[in-house]
């Protein structure tokens, strides 16, 4: 039984879950593609629109005081939640593909840039990435590839959906500048070996990016212990609103590189022949920032932490588990991913055999179960598997056995349906 959480004191925090859906009750099982809101983030967007609404770091009138507070509180409790060790390494931007793409960019500004021989990527240089990345963190990296002449490699992963271990060695090497992979991902489950990755990169003077979309909801994240150079989120899939996302950068190196968009706030002075750039993270803000959404994170992660991440862990692990060895019954069901516990997420894709993947979603939903089909923004996963798409089943907070146990119900009436 899971006895780390009060899920059902938990789930009615959560208005929606309460809904019905074809006229039976929803079993959400979509988290990974975006999480569920807790009344409290609701309240915080209600409250700063109806209360303090205002523009940041321009007004000195009261609702642009107010404002300007909450929005760089929400910093602070960003900068707490994953131990950065200066608020101001806490960039705010709109998501975690804008996040890879600003570092992206900055780089390639870079390589014009006086006093940043460090980030400079050209000819006889690579970037690497892994086989199972999200598409946010394949294409920005493409593109820098392209932009610079540098070789854009990845490292493969095998038949369990694990990292080749020997690839990391091999891939990884003197001529690398930027190493940028993800936590968990989010087609497989698989968590991988940061500690790994990152003593190669290191030892051979590489950058590393870490892209957390799918860990940050779901286990402990310090960017002290963990040893990158740059970490990203996104807000929605943290209990929070969509339109926020965050980057966490090393100061030394937010300090040199150069800005990625241009715009008001990003400066500290401009005229006619030329502009300075303000001090990190304002120099990554320009323009009027996502001051709601950034204020509603900030609720989002004031409600996990009161819960704790390692419990929150710790039931994700034993819901994992538990449906991994459920789903393992189900006649012609295939797992892609690993099919053990051990390091690895609560998102399990899988196929049938002779069910096209929309089919079981499409199915699944007219008995209340939203789940995911397609190739999840992962596509080179599937093209390494031989699939067109799998169906995704992802888990958060909220979810209870129940709900699993709904899930392999569900699959079993699909197979009906099908003869």
């Amino acid at each position: 039984m899971l006895n780390t959480l009060d899920v059902e004191a938990i789930r009615k925090d959560f208005p929606i879950l309460t809904r019905q859906v074809h006229g039976v009750p929803l079993v959400y099982l979509d988290s990974a593609n975006t999480s569920q809101k807790p009344q409290a983030v609701l309240d915080a967007l209600e409250d700063y629109y109806s209360q303090h609404n205002a523009n940041v770091a321009r007004a000195v009138h009261t609702l642009g005081s107010e404002a300007t507070t909450l929005f760089e509180a929400a910093r602070d409790k960003v900068a707490a939640f994953i131990n950065a060790p200066r608020r101001d390494e806490v960039i705010f931007t709109k998501n975690i593909s804008e996040s890879l793409n600003l570092l992206a960019y900055s780089l390639s500004n870079a390589t014009t840039t006086i006093g940043a021989e460090r980030f400079r990527i050209g000819p006889g240089d690579n970037i690497v990435v892994t086989e199972m990345e999200h598409h946010s963190n394949l294409v920005p990296w493409q593109l820098l590839a392209q932009r610079t002449g540098a070789e854009f490699r990845y490292i493969p992963i095998d038949a369990d959906g694990r990292l080749v271990e020997a690839a990391i060695e091999e891939r990884i090497d003197e001529h690398t500048k930027v190493v940028s992979f993800v936590h968990q991902s989010n087609a497989l489950g698989t968590v991988n070996p940061v500690a790994r990755i990152v003593a190669r990169a290191k030892a051979v003077g590489a950058l590393t990016i870490l892209d957390a979309a799918q860990s940050a909801p779901h286990r402990p994240l310090d960017v002290q212990a963990l040893g990158v150079d740059f970490v990203g989120f996104t807000g929605h899939k943290l209990y929070g609103p969509t339109g926020v996302g965050v980057l966490w950068g090393r100061y030394e190196l937010l300090a040199e590189l150069p800005p990625f968009m241009g715009g008001g706030e990003m400066i500290e002075t401009v005229d006619m022949t030329g502009t300075t750039y303000a001090l990190p993270p304002h120099r990554f803000e320009a323009g009027t920032p996502m001051i709601a959404e950034a204020i509603g994170l900030g609720a989002a992660i004031d409600y996990v932490s009161a819960i704790g991440m390692s419990a929150i862990q710790a039931h994700e692990d034993e819901l994992t588990a538990y449906a991994l060895t459920a789903l393992a019954k189900v006649p012609g069901l295939t797992i892609i991913g690993p099919s053990d516990p051990v390091d690895r997420g609560a998102t399990i894709s899988f196929t049938m055999k002779g069910i096209h993947p929309h089919d079981v979603s499409q199915l699944l939903d007219e008995q209340g179960i939203a789940v995911r089909a397609g190739h999840h923004c992962a596509r080179p996963v599937c093209v390494r598997y031989g699939i067109s798409a799998t169906t995704r089943a992802s888990f958060g907070i909220y979810t209870t056995l129940g709900e699993v146990d709904a899930l392999v119900a569900g699959l079993a009436r699909v197979q009906e349906m099908f003869g």
